[in-house]
């Protein structure tokens, strides 16, 4: 058993003495508590376990979840279901420990986040986080916190309402509202397609009178006389016995027997 413990000592000494970064990690080394500014790549570290720490830092996309009640323009609280996309610089990782501390997520990116989250809904009536300005008022929060965080080490990636809860009142309101705006888009289509159909029958019926007026204006006597000339022709070639007479006017009087 003597025989075995130094072996025992020395194997939880190595332990103890490596410290391990995963993928998606970085690590930032307190020695002493003195922040090391160069951060530490994925990988196992060698370290002096009773000065030396090593603090792991994720650097890949965070994706922070929370509720919260948004204030609107008329002075409600909108309950909200948000995430929050963002990550850590992997340079500025020893900085954000130093400054900041570990627990910079609550001292830092919630407190920067409400206070973004409240500059912009304030300017936006409740119903409007419901619909169509949702997309807007998404990107306005994330440009604020952006700008905020640029120059703390993060970066904001996106910020998103999944879920708006709206008072019971509001939200028939809001549904009254877009169900009559598809309704009114509906009607723009039908009246649409109906003064496409009827220029589409102006166009055809002025191409029929501009054909019968050039068909009007082609005949003229020597066309008649033509036409007459033909006509004669046709029946004097034809097998059925005839009896033609051709007034001096030049009218056809025609009789016909049927037989051969």
């Amino acid at each position: 058993m003597r025989s075995r413990l130094p072996a025992l000592l020395l194997l939880i000494a190595t332990t103890t003495a490596c410290a391990t970064v995963r993928q998606g990690d970085v690590g930032v080394k307190r020695t002493l508590g003195r922040i090391d500014p160069e951060p530490l790549d994925a990988g196992v570290r060698l370290i002096n376990p009773f000065v030396t720490r090593v603090i792991r830092v994720p650097v890949r996309t965070v994706n922070l979840e929370l509720g919260l009640d948004l204030p609107s323009r008329e002075g409600l609280n909108v309950r909200s279901e948000l995430s929050i996309l963002y990550r850590v610089r992997p340079a500025d990782a020893p900085r954000v420990i130093s400054d900041i501390g570990p627990d910079y997520e609550q001292a830092l990116i919630l407190a920067v986040f409400r206070s973004a989250a409240a500059d912009v809904t304030a300017r936006y009536m409740a119903k409007d986080m419901h619909s169509g300005s949702r997309a807007a008022i998404e990107a306005e929060i994330r440009d604020l916190m952006a700008k905020n965080l640029k120059d703390r080490g993060f970066e904001v990636e996106a910020v998103l309402l999944k879920s708006i809860s709206l008072p019971p009142g509001l939200y028939q309101a809001v549904e009254a509202k877009l169900a009559a705006e598809q309704e009114a888009q509906r009607m723009h289509f039908v009246l649409q397609r109906e003064e496409l159909e009827a220029q589409r029958k102006r166009i055809e019926a002025e191409g029929v009178a501009a054909a019968q007026g050039a068909l009007a204006a082609a005949i003229n006597p020597a066309v008649i006389e033509w036409a007459r000339i033909e006509a004669f022709r046709e029946l004097a070639t034809s097998a059925n016995a005839k009896v033609i007479v051709a007034p001096a006017e030049g009218k056809l009087l025609l009789g016909v027997d049927g037989g051969e």
